[in-house]
């Protein structure tokens, strides 16, 4: 295992927050956390893979995997506060995203798979037994996603929630297993909420986890010490949790943890069981600016309608010129796209023909689909110059059960004007 902590190697480049470097049997993987930050050279890059990422705050992994001839992309259990480290990494790389994955529902920390599919384009896929119904593809024990040449099979391993899901990955001659918080390095996830179980985690760790070669490379979910990956032999004749124990002492050991409540669960379960949606706007604050990081401020749609209406605000519409065709569209507003299908590609005339449009005077505000392109707009105009602010929920809203939109909250939803064709 190599360090970049100390000197700077050659080939390398600084950049913006942490690289750490880690050989395995020949193979490069790429890890990132907070703490420093440097960038290999292309050829180099090229090899690293799976790129492991960390978020301090949750002490959590992320894991971006990549085909490298059609250079498309997965990424595990993406973090919120990590947005746009992540899309950084995925233009560095060169990567198109096709599946934001998620191993369970999270209690320690909010994913952002709905800001990387409005981000991207990408599909979302969750195991069918966490409820989370927003996700495009609902995965059972054995589904297999694909991306290029590549692909993921699904594990179900309940027990730390019911749902749980391992992901199993062959590459470069090597088996690589993402154990999310089924399998933790000398270790395991926690058994006492979310329709947990102590017995199901112990038949998925011995009869699932266990039955695959002892050379399998484990990248778990989360690690507290800084360690990165570990193997299923070292697992089974280390791992104080489990290894020799019968699964009677197991369950007595789990259920006798008594730990903490995790501080975020209130929070992060039910935003993460809409793929990280969270509901902003309440009715006590419809016609209040909400605070943001980066640009003026967070506001409802009948707070947006109400500046337009008054002439100190403009509406910009930052869909696709397809998405506003064939959805509908705001009668007066500004029809000018952040990224244009196909692939999502950044608008290159963006800034010039927003300066042109907006009156130095005037609010400039920001709609989307559903509040996410919006954000990183309302970002690039306060860059310029400009009071920007984010139109919360967008023109459709928030994806329900069935993951479909324009049933909870949005422009249209609200019924303030619109029109289509």
């Amino acid at each position: 295992m190599h360090s970049l902590a100390s000197g700077t190697p050659k080939n390398v480049a600084p950049v913006v927050k942490i690289v750490v470097i880690d050989t395995l049997n020949a193979a490069l993987h790429f890890c990132v956390s907070l703490e420093l930050v440097w960038a290999f050279a292309p050829d180099a890059r090229l090899t690293m893979n799976p790129i492991q990422l960390f978020d301090p705050a949750s002490s959590t992994y992320t894991y971006l995997l990549f085909d490298a001839d059609s250079r498309e992309a997965q990424i595990i259990d993406p973090v919120d506060e990590q947005l746009e480290r992540d899309l950084a990494v995925l233009r560095e790389y060169g990567l198109k995203l096709v599946l934001v994955v998620e191993t369970h529902a999270h209690a320690d920390h909010v994913t952002s798979a709905s800001l990387l599919v409005e981000h991207t384009g990408a599909l979302t896929a969750a195991p069918e037994a966490c409820g989370i119904r927003t996700a495009a593809l609902q995965l059972q024990d054995g589904a297999e996603l694909h991306f290029g040449r590549q692909q993921l099979r699904a594990l179900h391993t309940p027990g730390h929630t019911a749902g749980s899901m391992c992901y199993l990955w062959a590459s470069g001659g090597r088996r690589h297993v993402f154990t999310g918080d089924t399998l933790l390095i000398n270790g395991c996830g926690r058994t006492d909420f979310q329709s947990g179980s102590a017995a199901a985690l112990y038949r998925s760790l011995t009869q699932v986890l266990w039955a695959l070669p002892d050379e399998t490379v484990v990248w778990p979910g989360h690690d507290y010490e800084g360690r990165r990956h570990s193997t299923i032999g070292a697992e089974k004749r280390n791992n104080p949790r489990i290894a020799g124990k019968s699964q009677a002492e197991f369950q007595s050991l789990m259920n006798g943890l008594n730990l903490p409540k995790p501080a975020r669960i209130d929070e992060a379960v039910p935003a993460n069981l809409r793929s990280g949606v969270r509901h902003d706007a309440d009715g006590a604050a419809l016609m209040a600016v909400r605070p943001a990081s980066g640009y003026a401020g967070n506001i409802t749609p009948q707070l947006a309608w109400s500046w337009v209406q008054s002439g100190e605000a403009m509406l910009v519409d930052v869909r696709s010129d397809a998405e506003r065709e064939w959805v509908g569209f705001v009668p007066g507003a500004v029809g000018l796209a952040w990224k244009q299908w196909p692939g999502m590609v950044p608008n290159p005339d963006f800034d010039r023909k927003l300066l042109d449009a907006v009156p130095s005077d005037k609010k400039v505000l920001m709609l989307c689909r559903s509040g996410v392109r919006s954000i990183a707009a309302a970002r690039r105009g306060t860059e310029l110059g400009l009071e920007a602010y984010n139109v919360l929920e967008g023109f459709e809203g928030d994806p329900d059960e069935q993951a479909q939109r324009g049933r909870r909250g949005g422009w249209r939803y609200h019924g303030l004007p619109w029109r289509q064709g």
